[in-house]
């Protein structure tokens, strides 16, 4: 069990440690979190959506930005895509594939950004969101992971992490989440 353990932990730390040193990465990440700050000033809102892990991945983001991360600070409006009365509302009259697509009709415009989380980056509901999101003139940052799927050329930014294991993927994931909280709280201040 404990090189199991072992074996796992150090896959992760590999995997954060090889794109500590990944200059697109990290320029994709800063110029997320730029977008994301600009977008709080503005007064927009900052939406977000996903399937599974990264339902709960886009959740965490939004309870960040409103409530706070680090510091005290007014609350950034943000929203995920998550509600379960809309959901089964949307899925049983109409599709799941289309129940995200539905929230960024009624919910998107051209002052807001959508954060579209799929570690394949060709979840069919997500894919959708983000194109309904762009038909309103909403800017579309893709948190992905693989070869980026779909989603990487659909986003105007893409944050793709290189790995075949949605574990890992989705571990990098929660850590570009926190960076960009760190980043707007602290070099894109917002206070």
């Amino acid at each position: 069990m404990d090189t199991t353990i072992a074996s796992l932990l150090s896959d992760s730390a590999s995997l954060k440690a090889t794109l500590a040193k990944d200059a697109g990465f990290n320029a994709a990440l800063a110029a997320s979190a730029q977008r994301l700050a600009d977008c709080a000033r503005k007064s927009g809102t900052i939406y977000a959506c996903g399937n599974g892990g990264s339902s709960c991945d886009a959740m965490h983001l939004c309870e960040e930005l409103v409530a706070r991360y680090k510091r005290n600070r007014p609350g950034i409006k943000a929203m995920h895509f998550m509600d379960p009365g809309v959901l089964s509302c949307w899925g049983n009259d109409f599709s799941f594939d289309s129940a995200f697509a539905r929230y960024a009709e009624t919910f998107c415009t051209p002052q807001d950004v959508l954060v579209a989380i799929s570690t394949s980056g060709n979840s069919k509901n997500v894919l959708a969101a983000v194109e309904a999101a762009k038909a309103k003139g909403t800017f579309v940052i893709g948190l992905t992971g693989k070869d980026g799927g779909s989603l990487a050329s659909l986003s105007d930014i893409a944050i793709v992490v290189p790995s075949q294991t949605t574990e890992r993927i989705q571990e990098v994931h929660i850590t570009c989440i926190h960076i960009w909280c760190e980043l707007m709280e602290t070099t894109h201040v917002l206070a």
